[in-house]
């Protein structure tokens, strides 16, 4: 049996409050094989961004796991964590998280430069990406000078570059964002997208993702926790 790329095991997230203690997350189990595209949909609220951080090492369950791989996420030192977001895990953020004063290429550019990758190479993967997303064209404009969704696309194309394990993305892709990532070679990396409510399954398929299946799982709020109820 093929190991999962990212799987969490009875997941849980809770925060302290005025109120009382509040279950963001409640008892999450879930798995992602490599080259297989989930799809997580929910309300407003429902916490599914609290679900992609606890995916992402971004933020630490109260309780349960989180592997990626054979390595479990949460049981490794901050220093581990910066490795494995460096060179493992892709982000796309609601709000695409572009440094302003940079250009398309060059925000695309800053994780290869972290992972210390030499410049000519730097050079070659930022304008294949670029190609990727249909972005050639902008390598030169800075995010102000981009729609939102040419910026929803830097974003995706920066989360790529760096040849990740698993691309986790929060928010409704456009149909800007349809692209072939074989186009990349070496394989295409699990994905794992948050969507808000009201995206039929067939719209996913349309994204054109070269992967090879693809899961929607639907996710409700039950006070204020987050299960998974259909797929």
């Amino acid at each position: 049996m093929t190991m999962p790329v990212l799987k969490a095991v009875s997941v849980s997230r809770t925060f302290p409050s005025s109120m009382g203690e509040v279950r963001a997350c409640s008892d999450v189990s879930l798995e992602v094989a490599s080259g297989e595209l989930l799809v997580v949909r929910g309300r407003s609220g429902s916490g599914k961004t609290t679900l992609l951080n606890l995916l992402g090492g971004l933020d630490t369950p109260s309780s349960g796991e989180v592997w990626l791989g054979d390595e479990q996420l949460t049981a490794m030192t901050e220093r581990q964590l910066i490795q494995a977001r460096r060179y493992s895990l892709g982000y796309v953020f609601q709000s695409f998280g572009l440094i302003p004063v940079l250009s398309a290429a060059e925000n695309i550019e800053v994780p290869l430069r972290i992972q210390g990758m030499d410049a000519q190479a730097r050079d070659a993967r930022v304008a294949e990406v670029l190609e990727v997303v249909g972005l050639t064209e902008h390598a030169a404009q800075r995010p102000y000078e981009l729609s939102g969704g040419q910026q929803q696309r830097v974003g995706l194309a920066r989360a790529l570059a760096a040849g990740p394990r698993i691309l986790l993305a929060d928010g409704e892709p456009g149909a800007g964002v349809a692209f072939d990532v074989s186009l990349l070679g070496g394989g295409a990396p699990a994905g794992f997208w948050l969507l808000a409510g009201g995206l039929n399954p067939s719209n996913v398929a349309e994204l054109g993702v070269a992967l090879r299946a693809y899961r929607v799982l639907v996710v409700r709020s039950l006070a204020g926790s987050v299960r998974v109820v259909a797929k």
